[in-house]
């Protein structure tokens, strides 16, 4: 495996359904349980899956969501104190892999993963959803501030996919546009106006975050 030509194999698949697991709060999802496979992908996800805010979670350019287990090392070294937190599963993703993380990814790179084909569309943008599963209130800002966020795919050819399986890139049209990178600009307090549009003319990009690049290149600079 090469940043050029990365690959990767498939550690765990993980689906969840909506539960009440906080007092007074709204639902979530978050809490995954491990399928062995095959499990299959269709065009909103694994069957199985749930999710509890369809405003902002779920939907065909976050079908799916992709987490690293490279990055659990990090967070237990980092938090020790909360390591038996860190395992593939517990951060909510529903496929966890060795071999990619968001620093050899692009924004829309083409994957094969089993028999499904799927496209890489945004990086994660965490909520108090997360820091209230793992039990730290900074968790999401330790998301955001390492960029180990994980990623989403939407699907473009369901199929199924088995714990073992290898992960293929087949296709790299923004090679200049690292999931890091453009999560990074995401979460930026400010922004060069001319990266925003150029953020938001991405079309591999989730339509959610088009938006919110547009938003940004179309704002007014402070006086």
């Amino acid at each position: 495996m090469t940043k050029d030509h990365p690959a990767g194999l498939v550690t765990g698949l993980f689906t969840g359904k909506v539960a009440h697991p906080w007092d007074g709060r709204e639902p979530t999802a978050i809490a995954k349980a491990p399928q062995h496979g095959p499990v299959h992908i269709g065009p909103l996800g694994l069957d199985g899956d749930e999710q509890a805010d369809t405003r902002v979670h779920g939907g065909h350019d976050q079908a799916v969501h992709h987490y690293a287990d490279e990055h659990h090392t990090h967070w237990v070294q980092t938090f020790a104190e909360d390591a038996t937190r860190f395992h593939p599963g517990n951060f909510g993703e529903n496929i966890s892999s060795t071999g990619l993380t968001e620093e050899t990814l692009c924004i829309g790179d083409v994957l094969s993963i089993g028999t499904a084909i799927v496209q890489v569309t945004q990086g994660r943008q965490p909520c108090w959803k997360l820091n209230a599963h793992i039990g730290r209130e900074d968790m999401a800002y330790q998301f955001r501030k390492t960029a180990r966020t994980g990623w989403y795919y939407r699907v473009i050819e369901p199929g199924k996919v088995s714990t073992g399986d290898r992960i293929e890139l087949q296709e790299r049209p923004l090679a200049d546009w690292t999931i890091a990178d453009v999560t990074r600009a995401h979460f930026a307090a400010r922004l060069d106006m001319k990266k925003a549009a150029q953020l938001a003319a991405l079309e591999p990009l989730s339509a959610r975050w088009r938006e919110s690049f547009r938003a940004k290149a179309d704002a007014k600079p402070t006086p």
